[in-house]
């Protein structure tokens, strides 16, 4: 039987159970804790003997990872890792890891989704019937055929480019810019390559799907959203501060756009009162464009087994901060278990 000897604190998971990490871990002889709360002063106190930390919406900063002189890893349930203070975790010599590939379908099929909404009009047509109105006059501005019309995609990355191929599939013609210079290689699958600026121009839907960096913060703005055409939708399951939001509730208010669909928001919560809420041509969901019965079973394996490689001497599938793997704390760390 292995004896879990290291520790591993999961700051928090919006599912139900995490058995898959459970199992994974005590592979690796290590045992979870349930961080009680998501606070950082409590975060603190819960780390002090963490070997590492699993976190999925939890803001891991600077003196969380600095009161865990044993910690090695930080693992993120997902894609992004905005929520982790990245440069300091790097200065400590921690590495941090993340899982680039999953809920793929999940996040295009969202995104799709709100596209389709939005193009025809479901939101307002049941809220309608449930106000006993059966008429066609609650959509503004009319409806028209989705086929022939123009997808813009920020960020022709993995997600960016799976929605293309969807899209196509439903006769929309795809244009795209790239986030960063990674995806100058990859495979356009037919998407026109175009500037930000045009697909502000020319899309009649623009979806949003790249990382929230320093340069993307508020990348779309008011200029982008005045310069978008005044029957078209923007989209959002990227990350909330992608989008200047108090320009995007102009937008929404005056007519600048058509509409929106947002599964992400400049904050992870927004109060009922909140002026965006109270826009007519807006879709809310919460944040769970990543969401699937596979694709939390998958999170949570991935997520733990780059945890589990990391306490086990082996470099994670995924890493971050690659840079840490050069340190002599790393080179020791494998070493001293074998590898």
């Amino acid at each position: 039987m292995i004896r879990l000897t290291r520790s591993v604190v999961v700051t928090d998971h919006p599912w139900p159970a995490i058995e898959p990490e459970q199992q994974v871990l005590a592979r690796a002889g290590a045992k979870l804790t349930l961080a009680p709360a998501a606070t950082e002063s409590q975060l603190i106190e819960c780390v002090v003997e963490a070997d590492a930390i699993l976190t999925c919406f939890a803001r891991v900063t600077a003196p969380i990872l600095e009161a865990a002189p044993r910690l090695t890893v930080v693992g993120r349930y997902g894609i992004g890792v905005d929520n982790i203070d990245v440069e300091a975790a790097t200065r400590l010599g921690i590495l941090v890891t993340n899982v680039p590939s999953y809920c793929e379908d999940e996040v295009a099929e969202h995104a799709l989704g709100l596209i389709l909404a939005l193009a025809r009009g479901l939101v307002d047509f049941d809220r309608g019937i449930r106000m006993d109105d059966w008429s066609l006059t609650q959509v503004v501005p009319p409806l028209r055929r989705i086929r022939g019309r123009t997808l813009g995609i920020v960020g022709v990355g993995r997600i960016g480019r799976l929605l293309a191929r969807k899209a196509q599939g439903l006769g929309l013609d795809v244009i795209g810019c790239r986030s960063n210079d990674a995806e100058a290689g990859s495979d356009s699958d037919a998407v026109e390559i175009v500037s930000l600026r045009d697909i502000a121009r020319r899309a009649d839907f623009v979806s949003l799907h790249v990382p929230l960096r320093p340069d993307t913060r508020h990348l779309i703005d008011e200029r982008f959203l005045r310069a978008m055409k005044p029957s078209a939708f923007l989209i959002n399951t990227a990350r909330g501060e992608v989008i200047d939001q108090r320009a995007l509730v102009a937008a929404l208010r005056e007519n600048w756009i058509a509409g929106a669909g947002l599964d992400v928001l400049d904050t992870e919560r927004v109060a009922r009162e909140d002026p965006l809420l109270a826009q007519r041509n807006v879709i809310v969901t919460p944040h769970v464009a990543y969401y699937s019965e596979e694709s939390l079973l998958e999170l949570g394996r991935l997520a733990a087994e780059n945890v589990a490689s990391v306490l086990t001497g082996h470099v994670p599938a995924s890493v971050v901060n690659s840079e840490v793997l050069a340190l002599d704390r790393w080179r020791k760390l494998r070493r001293g278990r074998g590898t």
